[in-house]
């Protein structure tokens, strides 16, 4: 399968550039997994499609402030670092600008040397291995040093840097939102709690590699980067019970669905656990747990749309993207959600 496969003319006006004041207010299209067919609804309307006993999995990581600009010591010349994810203690592999410029054994300080930063490594595609070094809490330097990495299609500044947060967020680590679960209010999760869908919670921490391009012709050539998950007991009983009692389970974004299916057995049965996965889910993959997906609208050509192709069909879901264009939803981060059940 080719990569040109999954492109679909994208106009650039239809990237939104900024969130709705009212999260819940986004516009829904309800795709039919199996036949296309297609409805158009707002985002609070999931309640009317979600029933008692389902299951609903959201992403709980939190976006940390992770870029951060300093200078080269003794040079003085600007250094722009993105932290992509945390390898072991003080230690991150790390984005840099300019690259070229930054050696193994280079410093950097931000703020004055509040925060040091020595690069011991290369990592993959371009990025570095850095260790940090400072006096006290790193996160508490990081939040008073660091700016949200908003994603580069984004050029407007962000007034409340909440607004790129889940509001169930909670674990700190991502590099980006698992932005799927920017639609949803605590008073929706409440009303469809007291509907009786189960709300359980996983931790993906969300790494650059997700929206790396597809850069070889063959998608089958293509690797993922590595990230860390977490699946805690309760949830892990909490999706069994509902499996067994014959309720569905809903994947909120890309990231949830990914974890879901690297943990779940040929049974459909999850356990706990704490590990890295690099699944690439592409047509073809069959789906061992997931019933049901909520998730953006995608990059073309992106290891994304080609996930939702697998849950559908890539006929179905580049059908569903077309409508979108001509229905002019919003696309990428702060863009409208699609339901595929």
């Amino acid at each position: 399968m080719r990569t040109k496969d999954f492109y679909f003319d994208l106009p650039e006006e239809l990237i939104a550039q900024t969130p709705l004041k009212n999260r819940e207010e986004s516009r829904l299209m309800v795709v039919d997994k199996k036949n296309g067919v297609i409805e158009h609804r707002i985002f609070k309307d999931i309640f009317d499609y979600l029933q008692e006993g389902d299951c609903l999995v959201l992403n709980n990581t939190k976006v940390i402030p992770a870029r951060l600009f300093g200078i080269k010591d003794p040079s003085g010349g600007k250094v722009e670092f993105l932290l992509l994810k945390r390898i072991e203690g003080d230690k991150w592999e790390t984005l840099v600008k300019p690259g070229k410029k930054a050696r193994i054994g280079d410093t950097i300080l931000f703020g004055d040397g509040l925060l040091k930063a020595k690069i011991i490594d290369y990592g993959d595609e371009g990025s570095r291995i850095v260790e940090f070094y400072y006096d006290g809490v790193f996160e508490q330097i990081l939040d008073q040093l660091g700016s949200m990495p908003l994603p580069h299609y984004i050029k407007e500044q962000l007034e409340d840097k909440e607004r790129y947060q889940t509001v169930y967020a909670k674990h700190e680590g991502s590099a980006a939102a698992p932005t799927a679960g920017l639609h949803f209010t605590q008073d929706l999760l409440r009303k469809l709690q007291e509907k009786g869908v189960n709300i359980a919670y996983i931790t993906l921490h969300v790494g650059l590699g997700t929206f790396r391009p597809v850069k070889s012709e063959n998608i089958h050539e293509h690797k993922m980067h590595a990230e860390y998950f977490e699946i805690t007991e309760e949830t892990a009983c909490t999706i069994n019970k509902v499996k067994e009692n014959g309720g569905r389970v809903i994947a909120v974004g890309t990231t949830s669905i990914r974890t879901l299916e690297s943990i779940a057995d040929e049974h459909g049965k999850v356990r706990p656990a704490g590990a890295w996965t690099d699944i690439f889910i592409y047509p073809g993959y069959q789906f061992k747990i997931v019933d049901g997906i909520i998730t953006n609208f995608h990059l073309p050509e992106s290891t994304l749309i080609m996930l939702v192709s697998a849950f559908s069909s890539r006929e179905i879901t580049l059908h569903a993207y077309e409508e979108a264009v001509k229905n002019r939803y919003r696309f990428f981060s702060f863009g409208d959600a699609m339901l595929m059940i």
